[in-house]
C-alpha cells in the first residue's frame, strides 16, 4: 500500500503517506525500509536524503527474478541433501550383517522403541490396529504419538485403536482419541486387553519384550503366521468393542463389562494391584468397585461375593465382556 501511494504521489512525505494509506508514520518508516531492502526505492540523485519510487516493470521483474535465482539455488541444496541422504542410508545398509531380516526383531529402551514406531509409521502405506490397554494415557505417551497418527491420517491410513473402558473417565485421553475419530480414526474401548500390540499393514506385528513392563522394549514380528494370529486376535476384539461415545452395554442389570471383568480377575485370584493394572484403574478403584458388588450381591466377603456371583451366572465363561452379550 505504501508502495502504491509512493507512486501516486512520489514527492509526498511520511506524514503525507500515513495519512494517505491509514497507518502510523512508524509504519511507514519501516515499509520504506524494506521497499528499499528489496530495490523498490532508490535514493534520488539529486537529493540523496530522498528516495524515489522504482517503476513496476522494473523493481518487480528485478525482485521476481532474484526471487527466482534464491528457488534455484535452493532447489539446488535440496538436490544435495537427497544425495548426501542416499549415501547415509547405503553406507548405513552396508554395514549391516548380510542375509535377510529374521522373523522376529527385539528393541530394547524408550528411545529405540520410538525410533522404530517412526520407521514404521513412514512405511505404512494402508492400515495400523492398535491394542493400547493401561488406562489413561500419560501426556507424553499422546504427545510422542499425535504427530506420527497426523501424519498417517494424512496419507488417508486407516487407524483403528481400542483403549479399555477405563479411559472413557479421562478426559485427556477421551480428547486425543475424539481428534484422532475427528481426522478420520476409529476408536473402541473393552473391560480388558490381551497386551499392547500394533499390527502395521497385516505384514508386521509390535508386541512388548514383558507384558508387565511395556517401556522395556517391543518385538517386531514378521512371520506371516504370527502376524495372522495378531490380526485375527485383534478383529474378534473389535467386532465386539463399543465405539467411544456409545454407552457402555451392560451384561447384566446392574452389572457392567467392567463389573463383569473385575469379578472374574479376583475369582482367578488377581490381586488388586494386577486388576487395577488390566483394568486400567487405580487399586482405590478396585476396592471401590469390589465393595460395590459385594453390597449389590450382599455378600460380608469376596470368596461369598465369588459364590453369589457364579450362582447369578455373572462367571459364566459364555458372557462377552466385549459385546455385553
Amino acid at each position: 500500500m505504501v508502495y502504491l501511494a509512493i507512486l501516486e504521489h512520489p514527492a509526498g512525505g511520511v506524514s503525507a503517506l500515513a495519512e494517505q494509506v491509514g497507518v502510523s508514520e512508524t509504519v511507514v518508516k519501516e515499509s520504506l525500509d524494506e521497499l528499499a531492502m528489496i530495490s523498490l526505492l532508490k535514493p534520488s540523485t539529486e537529493d540523496p536524503g530522498v528516495f524515489r519510487p522504482v517503476a513496476p516493470e522494473i523493481g518487480l521483474e528485478a525482485l521476481l527474478a532474484r526471487q527466482q535465482a534464491e528457488l534455484l539455488h535452493r532447489q539446488a541444496q535440496l538436490e544435495e541433501s537427497r544425495a548426501g541422504l542416499a549415501v547415509v542410508i547405503a553406507e548405513q545398509a552396508s554395514r549391516r550383517p548380510a542375509g535377510p531380516k529374521t522373523d522376529a526383531e527385539e528393541f530394547v529402551g524408550i528411545d529405540a522403541i520410538r525410533d522404530q514406531l517412526e520407521q514404521l509409521a513412514h512405511k505404512t502405506q494402508y492400515e495400523v490396529l492398535t491394542f493400547a490397554p493401561g488406562g489413561a494415557q500419560s501426556a507424553q505417551a499422546l504427545q510422542a504419538s499425535k504427530p506420527l497418527d497426523e501424519q498417517l491420517l494424512g496419507r488417508a491410513v486407516n487407524i483403528r485403536t481400542i483403549y479399555l473402558d477405563s479411559v472413557r473417565n479421562d478426559p485427556p485421553t477421551v480428547s486425543y482419541a475424539r481428534w484422532l475419530t475427528v481426522l478420520g480414526g476409529q476408536v473402541r474401548t473393552v473391560p480388558v486387553l490381551p497386551l499392547r500390540l500394533i499390527v502395521v499393514d497385516r505384514s508386521v506385528a509390535v508386541v512388548p519384550l514383558d507384558p508387565n513392563v511395556t517401556r522395556a522394549g517391543i518385538t517386531l514380528l514378521r512371520s506371516p503366521g504370527a502376524v495372522a494370529a495378531m490380526h485375527a486376535l485383534f478383529e474378534q476384539v473389535w467386532e465386539n468393542a463399543t465405539p467411544l461415545g456409545v454407552a457402555q452395554p451392560r451384561v447384566r442389570q446392574n452389572l457392567t463389562r467392567q463389573d463383569a471383568a473385575l469379578l472374574r480377575l479376583l475369582s482367578q485370584g488377581d490381586t488388586d494391584e494386577v486388576v487395577a493394572r488390566k483394568l486400567g484403574v487405580s487399586v482405590r478403584t478396585v476396592r471401590r468397585m469390589a465393595s460395590e458388588l459385594m453390597a449389590e450381591l450382599g455378600a460380608r466377603s469376596r470368596f461369598q461375593a465369588g459364590v453369589r456371583a457364579s450362582e447369578r451366572g455373572w462367571l459364566d465363561p459364555g458372557i462377552d465382556l466385549s459385546s455385553g452379550g
